[in-house]
C-alpha cells in the first residue's frame, strides 16, 4: 500500500471519528419540548444545518443523559422546566462536563380537569391535602386519611380525589412540590427547610394520584375519559387544548398568560435549556442554534414559542 493511499485512509478515519454526527442532539423536558420543537424546525428550515433531534424524557432523565459524557454519543442540550441541581452540577463534572444556563421564559403549573365537569377554586393547602403521601394533622405528620375532596373542605365536591400527574422524572413535578406542598409545610405550618423536604416531598401512592409519564396528551384522555377527575401539567398544554379542558383557580387566580407574566400566580416557574461547552465547536451549527433558540423571534414578546404558550421574559 503507497504511503498517499494510507495517508488518504488515516484521514477520512480521523475526520469520521471528529464529526461522527452532523445533527444536534436535545432531551429534556416534556414542557419545554413544544418551544424547543419549534425552534429546531425553523432552524432546520432557515439555515443550511439538519433540524436538531429532540427526545422528551423528563427534565431528570434529561440531567441523567447530558451529564453522562462528552463525545458524540452524549446530547448537546437538555431542557428543563426547574433549574439544574446541585447533584446534578456534581454528576456533569465527574464525567468533565460543564455546561451553560439559557432561560427562555416562564410557565405556570396548571391543575385542571374537563371543561365539560364543573371548575374548581383550591388553595395550595387543599391541594397539598390532596395529593401529598403524608399531611401535617395535630402538630404531626400521618398517612394520607383523605379520600374525597370534601374530606379536606366540606366546600369541595363529594367525590373521590383523582389526581393524574407527573412521575419523578419530572422537572414539573419538583416544580409543584417546591411551589405547592413544600411552600404549605414552610408557610402554612411554619416547619424548616429540612423538615418540609423530608416529610412533605412525596405524593400519594395509595391510587389517589396516578403518574401518568411525560406526555400530557395522556393526561388529556384520562381528564375526559374520566370528568371527575384533575389532571397537573404546564399552561402551555391548557392553553393548545382549551375547547376540552380549564384550569383551577389556585388561591382564588386564573392560571392565564397575564397572571402568570405579571407573578400574581402562585404555582408558577422558570423554564431552561443548558447547553454542553464541550461540544460547542464540534457538533455542528450549536453555537448557531443556541443563538436562534434565544433570540427574539422564538422567545421574544411576539416570538414563535410565545405562539404555543410560552411566557416571555420581561
Amino acid at each position: 500500500m503507497s504511503k498517499i493511499l494510507l495517508a488518504f485512509i488515516v484521514l477520512v478515519f480521523t475526520s469520521a471519528n471528529v464529526v461522527a454526527r452532523d445533527q444536534i442532539k436535545i432531551v429534556g423536558s416534556s414542557t419545554v419540548f413544544p418551544f424547543a420543537t419549534v425552534a429546531a424546525e425553523g432552524f432546520g428550515g432557515r439555515t443550511g444545518f439538519k433540524t436538531p433531534v429532540i427526545e422528551s424524557t423528563g427534565s431528570g432523565g434529561g440531567f441523567k443523559l447530558f451529564c453522562s459524557g462528552v463525545g458524540t454519543e452524549h446530547p448537546d442540550i437538555t431542557n428543563a422546566s426547574r433549574q439544574v441541581k446541585k447533584s446534578e452540577v456534581e454528576l456533569c463534572a465527574s464525567k468533565g462536563v460543564t455546561m451553560t444556563e439559557h432561560k427562555i421564559g416562564f410557565d405556570g403549573i396548571v391543575v385542571g380537569n374537563s371543561s365539560n365537569s364543573p371548575r374548581f377554586s383550591l388553595t395550595r393547602e387543599q391541594l397539598y391535602k390532596a395529593v401529598s403521601k403524608l399531611v401535617y394533622v395535630d402538630d404531626q405528620f400521618v398517612d394520607n386519611p383523605y379520600t374525597l375532596w370534601s374530606d379536606i373542605d366540606s366546600s369541595l365536591p363529594k367525590q373521590k380525589i383523582r389526581v393524574y400527574g407527573p412521575p419523578p422524572t419530572s422537572g414539573t413535578r419538583d416544580a409543584f412540590v417546591e411551589l405547592v406542598n413544600h411552600h404549605v409545610c414552610r408557610k402554612e405550618y411554619g416547619l424548616e427547610k429540612k423538615v418540609a423536604k423530608e416529610y412533605c416531598s412525596s405524593m400519594r401512592e395509595d391510587g389517589r394520584y396516578i403518574e401518568s409519564g411525560e406526555n400530557d396528551n395522556l393526561i388529556l384522555q384520562k381528564l375526559t375519559a374520566s370528568p371527575d377527575s384533575v389532571g397537573i401539567f404546564g399552561f402551555s398544554f391548557l392553553d393548545q387544548n382549551t375547547d376540552k379542558i380549564q384550569g383551577t383557580l389556585i388561591d382564588g387566580v386564573e392560571p392565564s398568560f397575564e397572571n402568570i407574566a405579571d407573578g400574581v400566580y402562585p404555582v408558577s416557574r422558570s423554564l431552561y435549556f443548558y447547553v454542553k461547552n464541550e461540544h460547542l465547536g464540534t457538533i455542528p451549527g450549536l453555537q448557531e442554534f443556541v443563538d436562534f433558540f434565544t433570540s427574539d423571534a422564538i422567545i421574544g414578546e411576539d416570538g414563535k414559542a410565545v405562539e404555543k404558550g410560552l411566557i416571555p421574559l420581561q
